[in-house]
């Protein structure tokens, strides 16, 4: 295959200034061509000046850094003519000369390097792409960079301010809004984002770690599960990330993120080392053409040639003792060198056996096969398999396709005709039989074949059509010798007739295509002749076959046969071109191949052939010597296109100046420094691309780099290393780099250097030994400090479990510092997480505490700064717990640590606040919320409660809660003094609202204290304790009080008709009321600091019941003596008395019983209206009812010889009456008492009495019940 970057014009046209310039380069100096095959023909280890370091570290390549990272900003500028005398060369044309000619050697060595990494792409045979890598990022996604941030702000901000389309409800809007103010506004993730590190998997995972907690705490609502609530609100939380772009839309093309984790193909491959290297397209086509990189036999070929180089330089440092400097733990310098040489061998045979391993197809078949008992299982074998014929059996396909016939004169053209097709030992098959008018088919045949010379048969039929003929006629045939070099274009043929025919000249057009097996590299005439094989000089048909990677086999072949007639193994032999041989007749262009102790001389009829088999050969034998034929084709000319297409792009490629590069022997270049390079370069490309790859290689750049290391001889504690090297350069720049991935490179180089490898020690060189100390403390300090930054390293948790890593790595780290026992080296990690972690507390409060400035505020604003600054706080170590410590996973065993850091954290804090305390003006209490607020936290967290800040904050405000606690006490007591003083008497202020408020206020104190937590249960006790009791007793000097004043009241209303209950009495006795509804709340029962119990409302009960019987029985008493005041008039009527006589000539009314009835209903309704307690009111109610019946009972009951007044009768019955329905209204529950009995039957007998001799009573007044009475009365 041709690349087909661009068109050869155009390469030959754009590359005519780049030889100008490379010319220029080689007469000034510059290293040619020229000059580098000579040192690579040289003995000793030639390596270009840019690349040439120390034997084994690969660090002298900061020079050539700089040349790559120039080169890649621009192109690059020749040199131009011959440089001006040094006298009057000034200092910017020196720096202008100098930075060119770095320019171009920069440019050469990526070319260089560009080569190395084309051949491991072409042709890999030690490593693949992985496909756990996408496993291990499946989480991560496409990078997130500023103007994606700034975007994902507006959207949600449009979101918040109901600009879109979605709906929500209160509960999603309230996340959104706490998502946004605390996350997306954060500059811990504007940080994070131009580290490179954010990705929009961590958005959406913080933002569903969020709601989880959120609607975890939600009620749960019937049909409705929190699995369907949390996917609902992750679809709309997608929907205001996307903005408008619509999820149903298809996209035409992967994302480039995606697209770079997945499994790349050769071309993706090679376009992402152009880029990586800053290789132009028209020098990858060059390449990629002069190294017939589409030719998997010739990339085998040069694996070959290079694995042969590195076992002789293996040998060649052992013989000159060229070893390098090696780190001895315990082994002698001798053990060591050979310990090496035998690293050497084993890699070279690890990689030999990997070729090895690669199947070789076998003909057409597609069955793999592989040569048994190879002699790579030793390199040290000299042995020659044996190899028989059988095992060099070819299959070949061959496809016969038979079109039309020509010249079929004589015959009818009615006549049915047909072909035949036949060759040696397969089924003969035939066309269709079509009329001899129109003899065409293009009918196909397909054979399988074991010869190489096979013999093809195609007949011509007709049908006969005598009674007696048993077999079709034979009009003709043809017999063809195909080979796999034979056309694939159809071909006529004349045919054999028979001598009597009438056509004579039959012809037929025929396609005889023979496929090449795959383990068939070659095939042709040959005149050949050998010492062991092929003794006479004689032309042969050969073909070289491929038995396995290392085994090529020259075999002749005769027709119609499938063994080769004679064969030759092509094992350590030579091949090259050679002059011809005047005693040798036959064969114009020679070639031999030789090996100690025979050689075999070939011959073929043209030139072009010879190059062909000469560079199928040269792939065979796998020697390090390159035949060079002696006339080099320029040009293809008209009449030769024939020749080879791989000979006119090595000419290109040698004319543009790229044949150093191609033809540079691998062996001869220090690709510790070259991979240090590419892996440098590789790794600024993948940071730079669109994927949030936190330092890991994509799975194709992980292939190639592996397989450049295995290939060239990469050690692998230098390869990891280097990758230490570069992932700590980053991360010293912010870049958010892995730890998992750093300490897996760490790893394996401590276990390399340490020698408790798992497959077993190995040399260790002084250079790896001190790189890697070097790297170690680096390693130590970056991961101190990320710990020691760990909230801004890694905000909200992200990357997960990235924390922990770095634990782990501090760990690991620590550890291999310290060779003592394993105790010691476990308390000196401990010793600096402790370490880490104090320093974390200092930089946590001072990033919080930045803007708390408290210089020029006056006292109440600094305390509402450090309030809220506690909060900040609070905030702080709550993000910590549920972001950074991952439900404490990352400090499993650190936990004493981080209630040591906690600790040091809010001690930081401790010292701000007392400051700030200290400025308060005494007996104030703006600070009891900062207690508040600090204790409820701290109560919460079982590791911090009662710890040293918690102590120090309970000593700072118990003498201020103490000091709070007497100053209201005297306050409250103050206001009962007033409150229930003389003056409020006299005055028209309501007694309620101040017993409301004194009684609030021992309420909102006692709740106070509790609503504190105090931490100190002792002290809580005694406070509460001590609230109790005075509260008790300030309740009973308030019911005191009220029932002095009650009694006061009541004794100076005088006793009449007009007496009524004022609001004053009403509103003391709501007073007691209110008191015994407080006293089981603010006078509860509870424990004392000693534990013993009290029952503080007991007494305030017993008092306020004697209270209230008290003020019942007085207001009642009042009641009666009106009652009594009304019967002492009505005695004036008694029979027998003085007055009565007189008394009856006026003719009284009704109007003293129309006044009580007024009197008891007025009463009555005040009470009911003004007095708040309905157990009161009917307790005084039946008092009332009871004894007011007695008192009626009494006074008839000392009448009950005479015979009662007529005005009596009438007024006591109305007065009776009127009295009991009343009672019976207000809710009275026992109205026919005995008493009332009594007074019933007496009013009733009176009543018959005076009917006998005065008549009815008049006005309707009778004992009997009559709705006229009713009505009356109303």
């Amino acid at each position: 295959m041709i690349c087909p970057s661009s068109s050869d014009e155009e390469v030959d046209d754009v590359q005519q200034q780049q030889q100008q310039a490379g010319q220029q380069e080689t007469s000034s100096g510059g290293g040619g061509s020229h000059h580098h095959h000579q040192s690579a023909n040289s003995s000793e280890q030639a390596v270009p000046a840019s690349v040439t370091t120390a034997s084994s570290g690969g660090r002298s390549i900061k020079s050539s850094e700089g040349v790559a990272v120039a080169a890649q900003n621009g192109s690059v500028t020749s040199l131009g003519g011959a440089s001006p005398s040094p006298s009057i060369k000034s200092s910017e044309e020196d720096a202008t000369l100098k930075q060119q000619r770095e320019e171009e050697e920069g440019r050469r060595m990526r070319l260089q390097l560009y080569v190395f990494v084309l051949r491991c792409i072409a042709y890999p045979f030690n490593a693949k792409q992985p496909t756990d890598m996408a496993r291990r990022q499946a989480k991560r996604s496409g990078k997130v960079n500023k103007q994606q941030l700034q975007t994902i702000k507006d959207r949600f901000r449009s979101f918040l301010a109901g600009e879109t389309q979605i709906a929500a409800d209160e509960a999603f809007c309230n996340a959104v809004n706490s998502y946004y103010e605390v996350f997306l506004k954060s500059d811990r993730v504007t940080r994070m984002v131009n580290s490179g590190g954010c990705s929009a998997s961590d958005f959406r995972e913080v933002f569903k770690n969020n709601i989880e907690k959120r609607v975890k705490v939600l009620p749960e609502i019937d049909g409705l599960s929190k699995e369907t609530v949390l996917s609902a609100w992750m679809a709309k939380f997608d929907a205001i990330y996307r903005g408008e772009e619509d999820p149903r839309r298809p996209s035409n093309r992967l994302p480039a993120s995606a697209a770079s984790e997945l499994i790349l193909s050769k071309e993706q491959l090679y376009e992402m080392f152009q880029n990586i290297l800053s290789i132009k397209k028209v020098e990858h086509q060059l390449l990629y053409n002069a190294c017939q990189l589409d030719n998997i036999d010739e990339q085998a070929a040069a694996i070959r040639r290079e694995l042969d180089g590195r076992k002789h330089a293996a040998e060649k440092i052992e013989t000159q003792h060229r070893f390098p400097r090696f780190y001895c733990r315990n082994e002698s310098e001798e053990e060591l060198q050979r310990l090496y040489i035998d690293e050497l061998r084993q890699q070279v045979a690890l990689l030999m056996n990997n070729l090895e391993s690669l199947p070789v197809s076998r003909g057409s078949s597609g069955r793999n096969y592989h040569l048994p008992g190879s002699k790579l299982s030793s390199l040290d074998s000299t042995e020659e398999d044996s190899l028989s014929k059988a095992d060099v059996i070819l299959q070949f396909a061959l496809e016969v396709i038979v079109v039309e016939v020509q010249g079929l004169k004589s015959l009818a053209g009615s006549k049915i005709i047909y072909c035949t097709m036949e060759t040696d030992s397969c089924p003969k098959l035939q066309t269709e039989p079509v009329e001899a008018s129109r003899p065409i088919w293009n009918t196909t045949g397909d054979f399988t074949t074991t010869q190489p010379l096979p013999q093809v048969k195609v007949k011509l039929m007709t049908e006969s059509t005598g009674v007696l003929s048993i077999d079709d006629k034979e009009l003709g045939k043809v017999v063809i010798h195909p080979t796999p070099n034979s056309p694939k274009t159809p071909e006529w043929y004349f045919m054999q007739v028979h001598k009597n025919s009438a056509d004579q000249q039959i012809r037929i057009k025929l396609t005889v295509k023979m496929e090449r097996p795959l383990n068939m590299k070659h095939c042709g005439y040959l005149w050949a002749q050998g010492r062991s094989v092929w003794k006479k000089w004689k032309k042969r048909y050969f073909i070289l076959v491929q038995v396995s990677q290392y085994n090529f086999v020259m075999c002749s072949y005769q027709e119609r046969k499938a063994e080769p007639y004679e064969m030759m193994q092509l094992d350590s032999f030579t091949v090259d071109y050679t002059v011809p041989e005047l005693d040798h007749e036959g064969g114009r262009a020679f070639f031999n191949a030789v090996k100690e102790g025979d050689s075999v001389m070939f011959a073929s009829d043209d030139e072009q052939d010879r190059i062909l088999w000469v560079q199928a050969m040269y792939r065979a034998t796998g020697q390090s010597h390159k035949p060079i034929p002696p006339t080099q084709v320029q040009k293809l000319s008209d009449n030769k296109q024939d020749a080879p297409i791989t000979q006119f792009y090595a000419d290109r490629a040698r004319k543009h100046g790229m044949d150093e590069f191609i033809s540079a022997d691998p062996c001869k270049y220090d690709h510790s420094s070259l991979y240090e390079l590419l892996q440098r370069l590789t790794l600024d490309h993948r940071l730079n691309d669109s994927y949030s790859c936190l330092g890991w290689f994509s799975p194709g750049q992980i292939f190639v780099l592996d397989e450049y290391c295995s290939r060239y001889g990469v050690r692998g504690c230098h390869k990891h290393l280097c990758n230490l090297s570069d992932l700590l350069d980053r991360a010293q720049q912010g870049i958010m780099i892995d730890p998992t991935l750093i300490h897996y490179s760490y790893a394996f180089c401590s276990s390399h250097v340490y020698g408790s490898r798992p497959d077993g020690i190995g040399t260790v060189t002084m250079d790896e030994k001190q790189r890697f100390d070097e790297i170690r403390t680096r390693m130590k300090i970056y991961a101190m400090d990320q710990i020691t930054r760990f909230r801004y390293c890694f905000p909200f948790g992200r990357p997960q479990g990235a924390l922990k890593a770095t634990l782990t790595l501090l760990g690991r780290v620590a550890m291999d510092e310290d060779p003592g026992p394993e105790s010691g080296r476990e308390a000196k990690v401990r010793e600096l997480v402790r370490h880490c972690l104090k320093e974390a507390a200092l930089v946590n409060y001072t990033r919080v505490s930045d803007y708390a400035k408290f210089d020029e505020m006056d006292s109440y604003k600094k305390l509402q700064v450090i309030i809220h600054l506690a909060e900040l706080c609070i905030d702080v170590l709550q993000q910590n717990e549920e972001h950074h410590f991952e439900g404490r996973e990352s400090f499993e065993w650190y936990s004493d640590l981080m209630v040591e850091h906690s600790e040091t954290f809010w001690s930081l804090f401790a010292v701000d606040m007392d400051s700030v305390l200290e400025k308060q003006q005494p007996d104030t209490w703006d600070s009891f919320p900062l207690f508040q607020l600090l204790n409820d936290h701290l109560m919460g967290d079982e590791r911090l409660k009662t710890g040293k800040f918690h102590s120090h904050l309970r000593d700072t405000f118990a003498p201020l809660v103490i000091r709070y606690v007497d100053l209201m006490e005297s306050s409250i007591a103050q206001s009962i003094d007033r409150g229930f003083g003389k003056e409020v008497w006299d005055s028209n202020q309501s007694i309620n609202v101040i017993a409301s408020d004194i009684l609030w206020k021992l309420q909102a104190l006692q709740t106070f204290i509790l609503d504190l937590h105090w931490p100190d249960t002792i002290f809580a006790s005694h406070i509460e304790h001590r609230l109790k009791l005075t509260t008790s007793d300030m309740m009973q000097s308030m019911v005191a009080r009220t029932l002095n004043r009650f009694k006061n009241l009541l004794q100076s209303c005088r006793i009449s008709l007009d007496f009524r209950v004022t609001s004053q009495l009403c509103q003391l006795i709501n007073v007691a009321i209110e008191c015994r509804n407080q006293s089981q709340k603010i006078c509860a029962s509870g424990l004392d600091a000693s534990g013993t119990q009290h029952i503080y409302h007991a007494v305030v009960d017993e008092i306020l019941d004697s209270a209230f019987t008290e003020m019942q029985s007085l207001i009642v008493s009042k009641f009666n003596k009106v009652l009594e005041i009304v019967l002492s008039k009505m005695s004036r009527y008694d029979e027998g008395s003085f007055t009565a006589s007189f008394l009856s000539l006026t003719k009284p009314g009704m109007e003293l019983a129309v006044n009580f009835n007024q009197f008891v209903s007025i009463n009555q309704d005040v009470i009911l209206d003004r007095i708040n307690d309905e157990v009161f009111v009917n307790s005084v109610f039946e008092k009332w009812y009871n004894t007011a019946l007695k008192i009626f009972c009494d006074w008839l009951n000392l009448r009950s010889e005479l015979q009662l007044h007529v005005y009596q009768l009438k007024t006591l019955i109305k007065v009776f009456k009127s009295f009991a329905r009343d009672f019976a209204l207000q809710g009275v529950a026992e109205i026919k008492t005995k008493t009332h009995t009594l007074i019933h039957k007496r009013l009733t007998v009176e009543e018959a009495t005076a009917s006998v001799t005065i008549g009815s009573l008049g006005n309707n007044i009778t004992m009997k019940e009559s709705d006229d009475e009713v009505g009356e009365d109303d």
